[in-house]
């Protein structure tokens, strides 16, 4: 895939937090991609991370907005996002609230953007607690913003063995943000702390995965604030990528390759690969965020 050179970035969908924070203790509560298991996981090979009672995230100061101006200054167009890691996720932050602005305005309804925070080691949030890195990415409902360490898509290749790319990048910020969508439409507020393969935490998060395979079918048509879609081509071999790093990620691989060998249907909070995939699927097949009616369905795959 590439960016559309001329297409303009908007950086003030970011805040550049890193190297303004360290690295702090984990509580509180939010939605991500990974969630908890991913503990348990960096824990059993090495991490070194102490268990949450939560998985989340306590106040932002404000000398903590020092970042975006670097950003602002190197992430101006998509020719910025085809040479920089970081200008590349701003290209897609861009994309995937431009797609979500233009949904709910065709549904009558008003998109409220979220911001996406990039931090390093660790962070403090409004209302959610704090978070170390090795929670993954996270969106915080009380203060309805994105959190992630950039250093987490090395993670996926290196300790989940996921092939990697720009575009599991992409899912994994339309992931998040689709926790911003489910947080704006009241849907977040249907589930509570159960588990298992057909609990609302794994149905809120199959649905998360099902609204990023919606913007991916739209990627390459949605204009950014220039007018221009951001995005000017996403191949066969992007959406495998995808797919995989969906794999990678799911309950049952996670427990098995990564958490000791027994899978334990009983603790799926982001369901299993099988299932993963199958949602990201049907959102791309159809571009449609109505397709992704997990919370109304026996048959979660």
């Amino acid at each position: 895939m590439q960016f559309n050179e001329d297409a303009e970035l908007d950086t003030s969908q970011v805040n550049d937090q890193r190297g303004v924070g360290g690295r702090v203790a984990l509580g509180g509560g939010g939605l991500g991609i990974v969630g908890v298991i991913i503990y348990l996981v960096l824990n059993q090979i090495g991490g070194g991370v102490p268990l949450p009672q939560g998985s989340g995230f306590g106040d932002v100061g404000q000398n903590q907005q020092v970042g975006s101006q670097s950003l602002g200054q190197k992430c101006r167009t998509g020719a910025d996002a085809n040479r920089s890691d970081d200008c590349r996720a701003v290209a897609f932050i861009n994309s995937i609230q431009a797609f979500w602005n233009d949904q709910f305005a065709r549904s009558g309804r008003s998109y409220k953007a979220a911001q996406t925070n990039f931090f390093s080691g660790g962070v403090r949030t409004n209302g959610c607690g704090s978070a170390s890195s090795a929670s993954g990415p996270f969106y915080c409902p009380a203060d309805s913003q994105v959190y992630i360490d950039l250093t987490f898509f090395q993670e996926l290749k290196t300790k989940f063995g996921a092939t990697g790319g720009p575009f599991v990048e992409a899912y994994v910020l339309a992931h998040e943000y689709g926790h911003h969508v489910q947080n704006l439409l009241g849907t977040s507020s249907r589930v509570g702390g159960e588990t298992g393969p057909k609990s609302g935490s794994v149905r809120l998060e199959l649905q998360a995965d099902c609204y990023a395979g919606a913007w991916a079918n739209h990627a390459t048509t949605t204009p950014a604030a220039s007018g221009k879609p951001l995005i000017t081509g996403v191949t066969d071999q992007d959406i495998a990528a995808a797919l995989d790093a969906a794999a990678r990620i799911g309950d049952d691989f996670i427990q098995k390759e990564l958490g000791g060998g027994r899978v334990d249907t009983t603790q799926f909070s982001h369901g299993s690969s099988e299932q993963r995939q199958k949602w990201y699927t049907a959102g791309y097949r159809s571009g449609n965020p109505a397709q992704c009616g997990t919370f109304d369905t026996d048959d979660l795959g």
